[in-house]
């Protein structure tokens, strides 16, 4: 016999009760789900994936979705479930209904431990990220090329080939530095199939490094607001063959290192 006031004891394992039962189905459900959709519409909505970076970006991208699904999923499961279950009016509620986590420790300390390890590996994967990148800054022989904004366009220099041009040639497959600066406000440097964007400052230069691997035409676009033509702030990479690229060279000028 149950007393006053005392709360009621469970005999069933909270694993085998039909609730949590549904709730795990839903969480199950909801997570691959998120995964699975998410990791897709990421891969088609960054476009078309033309330099390691790029490629590099979408992968951490999916990796991170299905790191953080089951969280997403989890939270999902439990709205819908008590947004399905019947409500109770009163101060009385059945004992079926007695979940404060706060009489669960174990599920404190399990959400507490996964959430610390979830962090802890987009730190250091992203760590790893930054690293890498920052090795491709030190290629010895990646091609370079300084780009100046201005109000309201874009220029690029080859300083090893003696080429001033509006638009980029790049070789396929070559390591490429851009060097970044501006010569009036603060604009921002992107191409975004090549997923690489780095402020261009007044006064300062900026560096970022990738290697285009797919021949084709891509944008240059200017990722801050820097006036009233900012939109039009515009121009194109053009990714050729390596003899394309030598004969781009001589037409505009230049020499040929």
């Amino acid at each position: 016999m149950t007393e006053i006031g005392s709360k009621p004891s469970f005999k069933t394992p909270w694993w085998q009760r039909q609730d949590v039962r549904q709730v795990l189905v839903l969480w199950i459900v909801l997570s691959v789900s998120l995964g699975f959709v998410a990791g897709e519409v990421i891969a088609r909505v960054m476009g078309t994936q033309a330099s390691d970076v790029m490629e590099e970006t979408v992968r951490m991208m999916k990796i991170f979705t299905w790191a953080s699904a089951p969280v997403a999923g989890f939270v999902g499961a439990i709205c819908l479930k008590m947004l399905s279950t019947k409500l109770h009016f009163g101060d009385k509620p059945p004992a079926e209904a007695e979940h404060q986590i706060s009489q669960a420790p174990r599920a404190a300390a399990i959400w507490i431990v996964a959430s610390s390890l979830l962090c802890l590996f987009a730190v250091v994967f992203g760590l790893i990220v930054m690293q890498e990148d920052s090795k491709m800054l030190q290629d010895t022989k990646a091609l370079h090329v300084s780009v100046q904004g201005n109000q309201w366009i874009w220029n690029f220099d080859y300083p090893d080939n003696d080429v001033r041009s509006n638009e980029i040639y790049l070789p396929v497959n070559k390591p490429v530095i851009f060097k970044v600066t501006s010569n009036d406000v603060k604009h921002s440097f992107w191409i975004p199939q090549m997923g690489i964007k780095i402020d261009a400052n007044p006064g300062y230069q900026t560096e970022v490094a990738v290697t285009p691997n797919k021949i084709g035409i891509y944008d240059v676009r200017c990722a801050e607001l820097c006036g009233l033509l900012h939109a039009y702030m515009q121009a194109q990479v053009h990714v050729v063959s390596e003899s394309n690229y030598s004969a781009w060279i001589t037409s505009q000028g230049g020499h040929n290192s």
